[in-house]
């Protein structure tokens, strides 16, 4: 598996994109709206820069890219309405994510939202800044811009996702599992600790580079309350579910065992004390802010109201279409497509079994990082 060349989020907008799968996500993004508006005021105000150059990492597609750039228009908005008045702010944004995302949906959609940009801010009396939009393709564990251009990083549920399947980790190590399961050894949750630490330094070593002097980063990943890598809520039950399925078309004769136990999915859910013990080794950041949430895990709050069992079993049919828009490319490249209509119809009744005997509804672990670069 080559992260770089098989991992994407599902394109298009079918019933199994992303696009219409990321419910989950844009929760995150508006449950850390107000340190991001945080974050962009002070910047305005300690830097005073004419052109300033913003980044989402990982950003992906869909309303939830533009939902990022929306917030951050609306808050330079009112920030020169009072702050900085008469200032003639540029906004460069950079867009970027792995070579396989749909960049073209993005600017497909940015004609509807600079006219639905330019009405909002009317409506409240706001003019916004000229702002320009730009892709860049590539993995944010490299160098992506000259030194000392960007004024402010922000990711929103990628920086989990690491650069390669756990070094080390090969063969049957990890049997019956795809993720930090059960049954998993801990030398291969070591593995995966091991190699998120290697990758969350190269990250924080590669932004130090580009960020100007008193630039600012906020970054969200799915973490875990525990200090236990095996217990990372809803998280982990999800892979073992997954997992379970995959065990279930094992025993059908539908995918090989070997292919099966040489099949590990690169991510890792962090503590808030793993997060800042490496910022305290980067030591060119300081820690304005973190912050731990739990976020509700139901990738169905905005449709229509279900009750009963049709409501369990909807929810576990939508899981089931959020995990797979999230992993299918990575299943895909592994086990071949012929599977996968199958494995997610199992996923789906394993997901609705579990919480029909759920005792306490489960929720998703959330970090935020505040960060500013040291002058």
């Amino acid at each position: 598996m080559k992260i770089d060349r098989d991992f994407r989020m599902m394109k298009g907008d079918d019933k199994f994109s992303y696009a219409k799968n990321s419910r989950i996500q844009r929760r995150a993004i508006l449950a850390t709206r107000p340190m991001v508006e945080k974050a962009v005021r002070e910047m305005c105000i300690d830097l005073h820069p004419q052109s300033m150059v913003i980044v989402d990492l990982g950003c992906s597609f869909g309303g939830n890219t533009l939902l990022f750039i929306s917030e951050v228009i609306t808050t330079i908005c009112e920030n020169r309405n009072s702050a900085l008045e008469e200032s003639t702010m540029e906004v460069q944004f950079f867009l970027n994510d792995l070579p396989g995302n749909d960049f073209n949906q993005i600017f497909q959609s940015l004609e509807q939202f600079e006219q639905l940009t330019k009405q909002h801010c009317a409506c409240r009396g706001l003019q916004p800044p000229p702002y320009y939009v730009a892709a860049l393709a590539g993995s944010f564990y490299t160098r992506l811009f000259p030194s000392n251009t960007v004024h402010f990083f922000h990711s929103s549920m990628s920086v989990m996702w690491l650069s390669q399947v756990p070094e080390n980790l090969d063969g049957s190590m990890n049997e019956g599992n795809v993720h930090i399961g059960a049954t998993t050894r801990p030398m291969v949750a070591k593995l995966y600790q091991n190699q998120f630490e290697k990758d969350f330094m190269q990250f924080l070593r590669m932004r130090c580079r580009e960020i100007v002097h008193g630039g600012r980063m906020v970054l969200t990943v799915v973490g875990r309350k525990s200090k236990d890598v095996f217990d990372a809520g809803r998280t982990t039950t999800i892979f073992e579910l997954l997992s379970q399925g995959l065990r279930t078309l094992v025993a059908e004769g539908r995918v090989e065992k070997e292919k099966l136990d040489s099949f590990n999915i690169p991510i890792y859910c962090p503590s808030v004390d793993e997060l800042k013990q490496l910022v305290w080794q980067n030591n060119l950041l300081d820690i304005s802010d973190i912050q731990l949430f739990e976020m509700d895990g139901n990738p169905m709050d905005d449709l229509e109201p279900i009750e009963g069992t049709a409501a369990t079993q909807a929810t576990g049919q939508s899981m089931s279409a959020t995990l797979r828009a999230a992993i299918e490319s990575l299943i895909a490249s592994h086990f071949g497509d012929s599977i996968l209509d199958e494995l997610f119809t199992v996923f789906a009744h394993n997901f609705t079994r579990y919480i029909e005997s759920e005792v306490e509804k489960s929720t998703i672990t959330v970090i935020t990082l505040y960060l500013q670069a040291k002058h």
